[in-house]
């Protein structure tokens, strides 16, 4: 079996063995492909592994001994589906391997931008603490969480799990769901879109991108918010209009956002959010710690196992 991974350097830069996938058939892996490569280098193969090389029906109609694809991520939305569908090809992706490193990394952000541990940190390097006239120093806004309110959009895996660290750090938590109040956990309370908004000290984003949620962040749901609030986008960076966030920061109508997600990435040099005022951005890195990234990889191989086993799982393409 011809086995190839298109872009495999994001989920392994070295510091991984593929040596599971290996021993499973004939494995070439490339580090990245550009979209041009995609079919020179896909030939007579029966898997193709991608993270964020997109494979369109076009490729799947000029490659006939593709049976099945495999996406190193969550989000399969580079796969054309109904066109792997229509062909029989099996598509899987990698579920819930990253929850608890997504979670880490709203906090990472929010405790950023409420107690600017980097600034300070910075600042001290150059000797401002050091020529200090007092034992202390602060010159910016500084925030305790405790009985601040959290809304979380989206109560999957990633939002339940950002619920719970909220609540051991004594925030109130509203969830924006589709769940009921009953089947929700404890010191977590079901509210509309728009009262969550205009209700949270901080609003986190953990929903998929639809053309429901497209852009649901936007002038209009940003002035709803308070003045002192913080946004956290961890899921996909089209759920906000990044002009709109840009204006809302410069402008004083929110205090601050932490961004590990952008519309286009890596971002062209003009996204207006690069120079925003406390706005705080990371390179998609929520999911990439080492111990995700050892599941996602040992999923992976799981699910191409699982597949020439003839028992498929995790696959998006039914």
């Amino acid at each position: 079996m011809k086995i190839i991974v298109l872009d495999g350097y994001a989920l392994n830069p070295g510091d991984l063995s593929w040596e599971g996938m290996q021993s499973l058939g004939d494995l070439t892996v490339y580090e990245r492909t550009t979209p041009e490569q995609v079919l020179e280098r896909s030939e007579n193969a029966e898997v193709l592994i991608t993270n964020k090389t997109v494979l369109t029906k076009e490729h799947m109609e000029a490659l006939p001994r593709l049976k099945y694809i495999g996406v190193l991520a969550t989000g399969y939305n580079v796969v054309d589906i109904e066109s792997a569908k229509k062909r029989n090809i099996v598509v899987t992706n990698i579920p819930a391997y990253s929850t608890m490193s997504v979670a880490q990394m709203v906090f990472a952000h929010l405790l950023n931008i409420t107690q600017r541990v980097g600034y300070y940190a910075s600042e001290n390097t150059c000797g401002r603490w050091t020529n200090s006239q007092d034992f202390c120093y602060w010159d910016t806004n500084l925030m305790e969480l405790d009985g601040k309110q959290l809304g979380i959009v989206g109560f999957g895996n990633i939002g339940q799990a950002t619920a719970r660290i909220a609540l051991a750090m004594g925030m109130k938590v509203l969830a924006y769901t589709s769940k009921s109040q009953a089947d929700l956990p404890d010191g977590v309370l079901k509210v509309g879109m728009d009262e969550l908004f205009s209700m949270s000290d901080v609003v986190s984003l953990h929903c998929p991108l639809t053309p429901e949620t497209k852009e649901m962040v936007n002038a209009n749901r940003l002035k709803s918010m308070k003045p002192t609030a913080i946004l956290i986008n961890t899921g996909r960076g089209p759920l906000i209009n990044e002009m709109d966030l840009a204006n809302a920061l410069n402008n004083g109508i929110i205090a601050g956002a932490g961004l590990d997600v952008l519309s286009s990435e890596p971002p062209l040099a003009d996204n207006p959010l690069l120079k925003a005022k406390n706005c705080f951005i990371t390179p998609h890195i929520a999911w990439a710690t080492y111990e995700a990234r050892v599941r996602l990889m040992q999923i992976a191989v799981s699910n191409l196992k699982s597949y020439i086993e003839g028992n498929v799982i995790n696959n998006v393409a039914k």
